[in-house]
């Protein structure tokens, strides 16, 4: 369904780009079929990699790859309209825009069930430096890594990568967080133009979390600390409410840690854990900024507090909530 979605797709000009991530379902011999037998099989292309090695790597190696003058990322469980493509480029090109992105449909399915959740975008056009940036992080910035149409130019000379963090958390995050800050020229559409499905265990709420790797879950800690330590960001408009977005994202990531403890070998300290919470601001600027004050404070406060201090309010805090 997913490969058949791209090939049917109604703009002409496309390289159908697949990862061979060594997965061992036999979708290469799929897609080797379809280069033989379909009518774009000729523009369809294959890139191994030398051994499983996870998303992040693998969007990196499209990155790397990729041909065209736009890059569009679709999961390989999910599909797209067959008017998708040309939809977006056509937005691309009428406004010059460095990035331009759908809507999108949830598809919930399992035991004969189905449901949906529409994410309708407002018709919007940016057109100035930091008016994106400023919308993204006050707004609605989208987390997912996919059913956006972007210009591989901006990617690549920026260094904009994912965080190769294997099969664990946060990967779409460390990517799509910063990308308000390269772009200027972006579009909103409300068409939808893109169809995640949820698996059947999302849909009847029994999914059970992942276990913690502690090696992933540090790689994941190290690519948002990166972002936090970014510099000069500091006089945008928007610093504030991203940073505010970063230290929730590692808020988050300490209360997985702290909620299931004995996962993680070896564990995570109490210096470890507070040490997340350490707030790329000074208490000055927190109190002159209006827009996320209260938040901010709170996480400054956390990575601020003895370590034992900070992980008895965490544990008190998420016994509240």
């Amino acid at each position: 369904m997913t490969l058949e979605s791209a090939l049917n797709q109604t703009f002409e000009s496309i390289e159908f780009l697949l990862c061979d991530d060594c997965g061992t379902d036999g979708s290469i011999d799929i897609i080797k079929e379809y280069q033989q037998s379909h009518p774009r099989g000729k523009d369809i292309r294959i890139v191994h990699q030398p051994h499983n090695m996870g998303i992040g790597a693998a969007r990196n190696r499209l990155i790397d790859e990729a041909r065209g003058r736009f890059l569009f990322f679709l999961d390989a469980d999910d599909t797209i309209h067959k008017e998708s493509i040309e939809l977006l480029h056509g937005a691309a090109e009428q406004h010059k825009a460095d990035l331009v992105y759908g809507s999108r449909r949830h598809s919930y399915l399992g035991d004969g069930e189905t449901g949906a959740a529409i994410y309708m975008n407002p018709y919007k056009v940016f057109t100035t430096c930091d008016e994106y940036a400023w919308y993204a992080y006050h707004e609605r910035m989208q987390v997912q890594n996919w059913n956006y149409l972007i210009l591989v130019d901006i990617l690549r000379r920026n260094h904009l990568r994912v965080a190769e963090v294997g099969h664990g958390y946060g990967e779409d995050y460390t990517f799509t967080v910063d990308l308000p800050t390269y772009v200027s020229r972006v579009v909103l559409l409300p068409d939808i133009t893109y169809e995640y499905y949820i698996e059947e265990d999302v849909f009847h709420g029994k999914r059970k979390d992942k276990k913690l790797s502690r090696k992933q879950m540090d790689l994941a800690l190290k690519a948002i600390d990166d972002k936090k330590r970014r510099q000069g960001l500091r006089r945008r408009p928007w610093f504030a409410r991203r940073c505010a977005m970063l230290m929730m994202y590692d808020y988050n990531f300490a209360r997985a840690i702290l909620s299931r403890p004995g996962q993680a070998e070896p564990p995570y300290t109490n210096r470890e854990i507070r040490d997340i919470m350490w707030h790329p601001m000074k208490l000055l600027q927190i109190l002159g900024d209006s827009d996320s004050r209260g938040k901010d404070l709170f996480y400054w406060l956390l990575g601020k507090l003895p370590p034992r201090l900070c992980v008895m309010l965490m544990r008190t805090a998420m016994r509240l909530k």
